[in-house]
């Protein structure tokens, strides 16, 4: 069996490791794909994620798929050979937070790719049987990684609420930002505005359903927004990025009363926000973590809906590439989307 652990800041290792069998409550599963997240990009570039420091070595990957190879005791519903999406959060089920529905906010949570919890780029993994979900027919293993990034969109559409006809504002066309925009396409709003400083991620994000991409190198996504809309400002603005004083930008460019979520990590520990232009238009502020029982709904909206989200994969890659993997996308060479990876 083996196993990518990132070692030390931008350094991935590859090696053998013996899984032990699934305990009592557990199922075990190949790990069939997973996709490279974000987060683990902050892990892996910036040695930190969320303002929580990366502790080497750590096994990264929290978007997977996969196959069940065995069942331990106690496990009904689950048979060798099943095809399941895999969750990457062991909740603890009797804090405050769990016992009110809100288990992304589980006081004992264990993220399965964090520091000293081992995540998915592995080939197999034993979690609780509470933890898998059946795949849809139609999906294949690449294509199901999707259900995690989709979970946290529509978790984040809870606070940002997009209905027909509204007008939105996506700061980043990284997978979030991306799956953001085709959820939003979806969801039936009047228009899309993406602000992206990379090109061909602005064309992916027209490919997803954006109906204008803006350059910020090349002009004032603020002043461009607002021209359009008359100086009214758009509905509701979600920032996918947490890069280069967004969070800000998103205030500006949201209407009174607009509702602005943030589902991107700032690289930085402290965040300025233009708390007076906030509260002059009396908008709606929304930080976003993770998701919380949205994976089974992201699961129907894939099977439903595929061809809406599938084109921001652009690589398909073996684990044994993880390296190159991160580099490609650190780089933004190579007109990378989203990678996802084979154990």
């Amino acid at each position: 069996m083996a196993i990518a652990e990132l070692v030390c800041p931008r350094t991935f290792q590859l090696h053998n490791y013996q899984a032990p069998p699934p305990g009592p409550g557990e199922v075990q599963v190949r790990v069939e794909a997973v996709g490279i997240c974000g987060s683990d990009l902050h892990n892996f570039s910036e040695g930190s994620v969320g303002g929580t420091p990366a502790r080497y070595p750590m096994v990264l990957g929290h978007e997977p798929s996969g196959t069940v190879t065995a069942i331990g005791a106690g496990v009904t519903g689950w048979a060798r050979g099943d095809r399941a999406a895999l969750e990457p959060p062991l909740y603890c089920y009797h804090c405050e937070f769990c016992m009110s529905g809100r288990h992304n906010l589980c006081d004992h949570v264990r993220f399965l790719s964090n520091a000293g919890e081992p995540g998915f780029f592995r080939d197999h993994v034993n979690l609780p049987a509470v933890n898998l979900l059946p795949l849809p027919m139609n999906l294949g293993f690449a294509e199901a990684t999707l259900f995690e990034p989709v979970g946290i969109i529509l978790h984040s559409f809870r606070f940002g609420d997009p209905k027909l006809g509204e007008t939105v504002a996506v700061f980043g066309a990284g997978p979030i930002g991306l799956t953001t925009i085709a959820a939003l396409r979806v969801a039936g709003v009047a228009r899309i505005w993406c602000v992206e400083p990379v090109a061909h991620r602005r064309e992916l994000a027209r490919v997803l359903g954006a109906d204008a991409v803006i350059d910020p190198a090349q002009t004032d996504p603020v002043k461009e927004v607002l021209r359009d809309t008359g100086g009214r400002g758009v509905d509701v603005v979600f920032d996918c990025a947490g890069k280069d004083d967004s969070v800000n930008q998103s205030i500006h460019v949201g209407a009174s009363a607009a509702r602005i979520v943030i589902t991107g990590l700032p690289s930085e520990p402290l965040t300025p926000i233009d708390f007076h232009h906030l509260r002059r238009k009396e908008q709606w502020f929304f930080p976003v973590r993770r998701s919380n029982h949205k994976s089974e709904h992201a699961l129907r909206l894939l099977k439903e809906q595929a061809r809406r989200f599938t084109p921001m994969i652009t690589h398909r890659m073996m684990m044994t590439d993880v390296q190159r993997a991160f580099e490609t996308l650190e780089s933004y060479s190579d007109s990378v989307g989203k990678i996802v990876l084979y154990p």
